[in-house]
């Protein structure tokens, strides 16, 4: 993946608003890095995924305050956390976390993405995954990592429109709401990496 064209397609793509008073309102997307301030948007966005899905792991709400935490370590360790907003509303975000703590895993990642529900579908999964991979090939990153639980084809399918390729797949390694599920795992090596 060329990281010239990410960025090309980024500003071509998302930042399309209301041209002039006579054309009507079109979303208006952003993807910017994310802030304190937009910790009670995202856990309404997480909070649904834990709460109603397999797609996270975790089993409990998590607070603004927790992830006003998580947002700025992230931050802090040097990696991406975006938000994409449409309009005043952010409609979903996505980041990178170290892979393992070892020092010889340093150019190695696992993204995350979600997304707020009923925004689907109309390009913001790309969108946000389209920035997040420009930043990682930018700041030096050579693979990325995708856990995806299984089923999940949606984002399978948005994962492989990337380029990710499955490299493992564990079966019954979760078990929420009283099933077991497996998880698979894509990745990406960044080009010019």
């Amino acid at each position: 993946m060329n990281t010239n064209t990410i960025g090309r397609e980024q500003r071509r793509e998302h930042r399309r608003c209301r041209k002039n008073d006579h054309s009507p309102w079109e979303p208006c997307l952003n993807i910017r890095n994310a802030e304190a301030g937009d910790a009670g948007a995202i856990v309404s966005i997480y909070n649904h995924y834990i709460l109603t899905t397999t797609i996270s792991f975790e089993e409990e709400s998590v607070s603004e305050q927790a992830m006003a935490s998580r947002i700025a370590d992230i931050q802090a360790g040097a990696l991406p956390f975006l938000v994409l907003t449409d309009g005043d509303t952010i409609a979903g975000y996505a980041y990178a976390t170290k892979w393992r703590v070892r020092h010889a895993y340093r150019f190695a990642v696992e993204s995350s993405i979600y997304l707020l529900p009923g925004h689907g579908g109309k390009g913001h999964g790309a969108a946000l995954y389209t920035a997040l991979l420009a930043r990682l090939a930018e700041g030096g990153f050579h693979m990325v990592i995708g856990g995806i639980a299984q089923p999940n084809q949606a984002s399978v399918a948005l994962h492989e429109k990337f380029g990710f390729r499955k490299v493992a797949h564990f079966s019954e390694v979760g078990f929420k709401f009283g099933r077991w599920i497996d998880v698979g795992y894509w990745e990406l090596k960044l080009e010019g990496a």
